[in-house]
């Protein structure tokens, strides 16, 4: 199902009470009165500002309402949920909450009663900044925390879900910075060149599996034609690039032992900057090979 298209923020700008509220329902949780209240600071001149704007009006909210706020977001993996958004319908199928093993239900059960019972909402965070990996990470820490550090870790939370789900809403100057970029080149120092012709796989490694991501073959300036991750936030998470360099040097007739020291060449690195550019190269000879955090 394609997305519905955006509006322009001087489209925003110009509606009445009404049309504002509707166009923005779904960036908050069942709550309109955000986007009532906010609008009163308008016109905006960026997206960013009415993104700011938006969460100002419910860092300001009165505690009680601030609560029912975050009591009426959804607990993550909740096969009976009533009433979830299809904002976050979207959100938690596009990192698997809905389809999760008998144990992997179970963990998070069990860690939403405990949440919930020590601070009295939900445990929320934007699961498209995270991999389920790093999603349990956190929950497990979080219930550590005292309920003021909680209530201010929630909020900021809804900060990053909502700074997405706007972006999908309304487009204009000043968009905020949601996405990052995973890129890759191979230099080949036998013969002082880029290494053309390479194969790469991208994995997620989990707790309890792995998953392919992406697949490419170097250029000729060694590099893949594209980002493997780009126009996206990167989830936090550990992640696996396989560099067939074995293959590579046997290609170009570079003279190796019988069989060849170096065939695959695993780098494991983590994410933990969503927004960020993470560039991880590989220097490579049929001995030995080198990595490093890039630009």
């Amino acid at each position: 199902m394609n997305s519905p298209a955006r509006i322009s923020l001087d489209q925003l700008n110009a509606m009445d009470a009404a049309g504002f509220s509707a166009a923005l329902a779904g960036v908050f949780e069942h709550t309109p009165w955000v986007a009532e209240r906010a609008r009163a600071d308008g016109p905006f001149k960026t997206v960013t500002a009415l993104h700011a704007a938006l969460m100002d009006t419910v860092r300001t909210a009165p505690y009680d309402q601030q609560l029912a706020f975050l009591r009426g977001h959804p607990e993550l993996a909740d096969k009976v949920a009533k009433g979830l958004t299809a904002e976050s319908q979207s959100e938690q199928g596009g990192l698997g909450l809905n389809s999760l093993s008998g144990a992997e239900f179970e963990r998070f059960t069990k860690l939403n009663a405990a949440y919930r019972e020590k601070f009295g909402f939900p445990f929320i965070v934007c699961v498209r900044r995270h991999t389920r990996d790093s999603i349990l990470r956190v929950f497990e820490q979080r219930l550590h925390d005292n309920a003021g550090a909680e209530l201010a870790a929630a909020l900021t939370e809804i900060g990053h879900i909502t700074r997405l789900r706007l972006i999908d809403k309304i487009d204009g100057p000043g968009m905020p910075k949601t996405t990052g970029r995973l890129s890759t080149h191979v230099l080949d120092t036998l013969n002082g060149r880029p290494a053309e012709g390479v194969a790469i796989t991208l994995h997620e490694v989990g707790e309890s599996a792995r998953g392919l991501i992406a697949s490419v073959v170097t250029n000729a300036d060694g590099r893949s034609s594209k980002p493997l991750f780009e126009n996206v936030p990167l989830r936090i998470g550990t992640y696996e690039l396989q560099f067939h360099i074995g293959a590579y040097f046997a290609a170009a007739g570079a003279k190796t032992s019988d069989p060849a020291f170096l065939d695959i060449v695993p780098i494991r690195f983590a994410i933990a900057e969503p927004e960020g550019h993470y560039h991880v190269p590989l220097v490579a000879s049929p001995w030995s090979y080198s990595t490093y955090r890039g630009s």
